[in-house]
């Protein structure tokens, strides 16, 4: 799965590159259609090389999936591959790549794509084959079967043989009540076990049409003839009726949660989290410039070896072995500002805490240097230019943002926006946010790694409020 966000802060640009990007509009070669069927095509011309990046985005993901059909969508995209009346299990993907290109699928809370990298002049052979499965995929039993168990060792690996992805399980689940961002993408595994193939017929009908899906090219395509042959091989899917998705909106927390987990680990974590908007909140006019707020006081805390995490946590008070923040800046729905951290050989989980929260208690305190400032925004400028000089990093930004329910226009706000915060407007969200009251904490207490551990032990969690 990708992280589809906005930029990591790591890279310096020329500031002759940095103000070409800032004075022209990045994403001007751009167009898009609606078929009659309620497909968007979106079109972005990059003739540098002679490649093609296409992408087919659904607006659907892990937040639509309700109790007990958890990891819903992420089998379905593994089924995406399994064969139409037309193709047989993996012949998809072997045409691709006798085309010479690549291809694989993510899933997403708020999503689920497919994508192609081709040869400019082999986009119609990824038209042909994702409108053929759009809506006339098969989902065989015994497929089935053996892709659910797939996916139930890929939940093993990545989650239930790791202590790390079990306490952001844990802590996903605690610092959400009501919201289904609490839910895991891969799913939950009692609802994995008891899933049937009819639940993903079911929720193949109800999302997969083309009323519901995005189509982005990026590459060195002429958009009349992609236009064309969207028409030809899309144009003809007949569009069903959307599901309508009941808001399942979170409860303003009253008090900070705290969750500990024991498991068999070497070395104990810790994950801070606080409910923030997302750059589409309906935030008015007067308070739109706060998630690029909240993106500059990530960059303070996390933006390379002179943020303050590394700087003072890790290399300076060696509290830490490491530390981190992360701002999701686009999501459909509001979510968390986290950081999260390792304590240093001879440091405890306390110490690393109480640090952590000084951090933030400075930024609230006091308006951060204009220096720091500075630095920030070179860095997600510069970072903006690197990752747009990639093909596959445009689509993602597109399909990402009109997936999620922002127009891909505003893509071009983001430069400005972030260029545009003050010292104060980064306080002014810190004090706003980043309060007690607003924090889930969750902590990863190791067990001994020998086998040593009762039954009763490994495995616990406790939840504190």
């Amino acid at each position: 799965m990708f992280r589809a966000s906005v930029p990591a802060r790591r890279y310096r640009a020329p500031l002759a590159v940095i103000s070409l990007l800032c004075a022209a509009a990045a994403f001007a070669d751009t167009t898009e259609k609606v078929l009659d069927n309620g497909l968007k095509v979106i079109v972005r011309e990059d003739h540098r090389a002679a490649v093609v990046v296409s992408q087919v985005w659904y607006k659907v993901g892990s937040s639509y999936e309700p109790g007990g059909l958890t990891g819903v969508s992420h089998v379905l995209e593994h089924m995406m591959f399994k064969g139409t009346p037309r193709l047989g299990p993996g012949e998809f993907s072997r045409i691709i790549a006798e085309e010479g290109g690549r291809d694989n699928a993510f899933t997403g809370s708020d999503y689920t794509a497919y994508f192609q990298s081709l040869a400019a002049d082999r986009l119609e052979v990824s038209f042909r084959l994702e409108s053929d499965r759009m809506r006339h995929l098969l989902l065989d039993p015994q497929e089935f079967a053996k892709e659910l168990q797939v996916v139930m060792e890929e939940r093993r690996l990545r989650t239930e043989d790791q202590p790390a992805g079990q306490l952001y399980e844990q802590f996903n689940a605690t610092a959400f009540l009501s919201h289904p961002y609490r839910n895991p993408i891969i799913g939950w595994m009692a609802d994995l076990e008891a899933m049937q193939v009819e639940d993903l017929r079911d929720w193949y009908r109800r999302w997969y049409m083309p009323n519901n899906a995005t189509v982005v090219v990026v590459g060195d395509v002429e958009p009349k003839r992609v236009f064309e042959l969207a028409e030809r091989y899309f144009g003809p899917l007949e569009p069903g009726e959307r599901a309508q998705v009941k808001p399942r909106l979170e409860p303003p927390q009253l008090g900070p949660r705290r969750v500990v987990v024991k498991l068999p680990a070497q070395l104990p974590q810790l994950m801070i989290g606080f409910h923030v908007p997302m750059l589409n909140a309906d935030l008015g006019e007067e308070s739109a410039w706060e998630p690029y707020a909240l993106e500059v006081l990530a960059g303070i805390l996390d933006g390379g070896d002179g943020a303050r995490l590394s700087s003072q946590l890790v290399r300076g008070d060696e509290i830490a072995a490491a530390a981190s923040a992360d701002y999701r800046f686009a999501q459909r729905a509001a979510g968390l500002f986290t950081l999260g951290g390792t304590p240093a050989r001879d440091r405890d989980v306390a110490e690393l805490e109480e640090a952590l929260l000084a951090q933030i208690d400075a930024l609230r305190n006091a308006p951060v240097t204009t220096q720091e400032l500075e630095r920030v925004k070179r860095q997600v400028v510069a970072a903006e230019v690197y990752q747009r000089d990639s093909v596959f990093y445009q689509a993602m930004q597109i399909g990402l943002y009109e997936t999620i329910g922002l127009d891909w226009r505003r893509l071009d706000e983001y430069v400005p926006g972030v260029r545009a915060i003050t010292a104060e407007q980064v306080q002014a969200v810190a004090r706003k946010y980043l309060t007690r009251d607003r924090m889930t904490l969750a902590r990863l207490d190791p067990l001994p790694m020998d086998g040593s551990t009762t039954a009763q032990g490994a495995g616990e969690v406790s939840h504190v409020r």
